[in-house]
């Protein structure tokens, strides 16, 4: 019987993303012929994932062409390498290209809502795979995602405030229905990243694996946070806190002496594929969806006035905090944050947003235009 193609593009076009059909397997491991999972791909480890233009475009056509699939089961939307999944927009691009330019970003935010609501909408259950860290609008697209089966080692959160923008990419839509509206604020404003026991223990993922070998070969959890279930000096829980001074030491050796091994990720991620398989697929499909129907509520109503407000920032604190971000890593001293004191100093004493002012805040590197 003929079938009708329902894809817009073939995927051939793909830009920094890789898609790749993998045998579908039930519960007991053996492979159903004819069926298979789809892994998408983030393929820019040089930049710790983070998506350009191209790839914003590719991904969302690989989760169009995944959702169309008669034969995916599930989609696995991951990224190459151990160190990230995805970090966020690609900070370069938008130093170099979209700073100072609020009508080109607010068409590249089409496109990234376009790829956020395209995951919110797929056909197919989505597991985000989470092999380094979810930063940023990382966290963002993860949160999209239906399940998060992440590596031990791997970090969340988000950036936007300290280098020129505001988490609502999907942050500040998703992070309190995981989280409580009170973590989630802490996330998004301090802007300090957790663990994978922090956030699994918070409700943000489905489970966490190890993926670190001793020379014996033998799985060794996150050596740099505390996973115990201890209380520290105030009775609070530390697990999946950072360990600090002498404790954060040995963790650091104990590290170095590992290796990354992602075998127990991608057998976390099959099992999990595979309870997805053994399901009635229209039953499964309108379940998704109706949970589901909690984030997109909020994302509906939120993004394009969202949208607009990122477009028209990045005139000013995007214009600071992206340029501040790229071109202060060129200089010596590695600083790549603006001066936020002087700052609001400089704006409290009504001084507009200027050139002259941007780059007087900056960092070194941006400062003496390196």
């Amino acid at each position: 019987m003929h079938l009708v193609s329902h894809d817009l593009l073939e995927c051939a076009l793909l830009d920094g993303v890789r898609v790749e059909r993998r045998p579908a397997r039930r519960r007991d491991g053996t492979v159903v012929d004819g069926l298979h999972n789809t892994w998408i791909l983030l393929d820019n480890p040089s930049q710790l994932n983070s998506y350009t233009t191209g790839m914003v475009k590719s991904v969302i056509l690989a989760f169009r062409a995944a959702s169309n699939d008669r034969r995916c089961v599930a989609v696995v939307f991951t990224a190459v390498g151990d160190r990230a999944f995805c970090t966020g927009g690609n900070t370069k691009e938008y130093a170099e290209y979209y700073a100072g330019r609020p009508e080109e970003y607010a068409q590249y935010m089409r496109l990234f809502n376009d790829m956020v609501t395209g995951i919110l909408t797929c056909d197919k259950p989505v597991i985000c795979r989470v092999n380094g860290m979810r930063v940023g609008g990382g966290q963002e697209i993860g949160m999209a995602c239906d399940y998060s089966i992440a590596a031990d080692t791997a970090r969340f959160g988000q950036a936007g405030p300290r280098h020129g923008s505001a988490p609502d990419g999907g942050s500040t839509d998703f992070l309190p229905l995981y989280v409580g509206v009170e973590q989630a604020m802490y996330s998004c404003t301090a802007c300090e990243l957790w663990s994978a026991h922090k956030a699994h223990r918070l409700g943000l993922l489905t489970s966490i694996v190890p993926v670190l070998r001793d020379g014996d070969g033998a799985w060794v959890p996150n050596p740099l946070v505390w996973t115990d279930g201890s209380v520290d000096d105030w009775g609070r829980l530390r697990h999946g806190e950072p360990k600090t001074g002498t404790d954060l030491d040995a963790g650091k050796a104990i590290l170095r002496r590992c290796t990354a091994d992602l075998t127990l990720l991608d057998a976390e991620v099959d099992a999990l594929a595979g309870k997805l398989l053994d399901t009635f697929p229209g039953c499964l499909t309108k379940t998704i969806g109706s949970i589901r129907a909690h984030k997109r509520a909020h994302w509906d109503k939120n993004r394009e006035a969202n949208r607009a407000w990122l477009a028209l920032n990045m005139m000013t604190e995007a214009n600071a905090g992206f340029r501040a971000f790229n071109d202060g890593g060129k200089a010596r001293d590695g600083v790549r944050e603006i001066d936020f004191g002087a700052l609001r100093v400089r704006l409290a004493e009504g001084e507009p947003w200027t050139e002259d002012l941007i780059r007087s805040v900056g960092p070194a590197g941006m400062r003496s235009g390196q």
